[in-house]
């Protein structure tokens, strides 16, 4: 066990630079997801335990100082535990929140302690000195790398082997309970994400695509390629709108 703890507390610190100096979104939950589920030998509930977790995080964006429940933690811890103790994805969900809550406070305190190193680059910056710079980003990252590590690997190796013992000695009601919140936060995703992205000229598709789901039984994939026929539709539609109009000697400026 301590060689998966080990890989998976390298992934989780890797991850947690990229989700603030790399941004290449290897740290979903969709894709850590897919990483634990490999170095744990079961990659399909890695698979499905990382896709409910995004639905969870779908709409929580960290903004400079306001951080969100840490969503590389919450994703890798979820889904490690889903699969050693052979847990529902719902019920992992409640499990993995309180370790994102706890990690989004170290990264606020860290931040704070890290607050001064600003005034210093600062300096650097007024004297062309790139190379301090440049020391200060590797520091910050460094310090990032070893907290993620640490924060991953000490639960799931010292937790792994009694996870299973404990998730059963736990009340029914409470496993009960931790799987109907687990199944009402990815609905807190989503509309954390509308209150964001939604746009009262596409109300109607959200609309159709409800219908299609909670009526007519269609699964996610037909949805989804339903919703990309509509997409393409209207982005080849506008393109050839946008072409008449200039063709006639007009142009388009702020939609008019």
């Amino acid at each position: 066990m301590f060689t998966q703890a080990l890989l998976i507390a390298l992934w989780a610190g890797i991850c947690g630079i990229d989700m603030f100096d790399g941004l290449t979104h290897i740290h979903r939950p969709l894709v850590s997801g897919l990483v634990v589920g490999a170095i744990l030998g079961n990659v399909e509930t890695g698979l499905i335990a990382g896709a409910t977790l995004e639905l969870v995080w779908m709409g929580m964006v960290p903004l400079a100082g306001a951080q969100p429940p840490n969503v590389v933690i919450g994703g890798i811890i979820g889904t490690a535990f889903a699969i050693l103790a052979n847990l529902e994805p719902t019920v992992a969900v409640g499990i993995a929140v309180p370790f994102a809550i706890a990690m989004q406070g170290l990264i606020t305190l860290l931040f704070t302690v890290f607050s001064p190193v600003m005034h210093k680059a600062d300096q650097f910056a007024k004297a062309a000195n790139t190379k301090g710079i440049d020391r200060i980003n590797y520091l910050g990252m460094t310090v990032l790398f070893f907290m993620y590590f640490i924060v991953a690997f000490l639960p799931i190796y010292f937790g792994a082997e009694n996870a299973t013992e404990v998730v059963q000695s736990l009340p029914a009601t409470l496993i009960a309970g931790l799987s109907i919140a687990g199944g009402m936060m990815p609905a807190v995703g989503f509309a954390m994400l509308l209150k964001i992205m939604l746009k009262k000229d596409y109300v109607a598709f959200l609309i159709i695509g409800f219908i299609l789901v909670a009526y007519i039984g269609l699964d996610i994939l037909a949805v989804a390629l339903l919703a990309g026929a509509f997409a393409a539709y209207d982005f080849f539609n506008t393109k050839r709108i946008e072409a008449s109009v200039e063709s006639n000697g007009g142009g388009m400026s702020d939609g008019i």
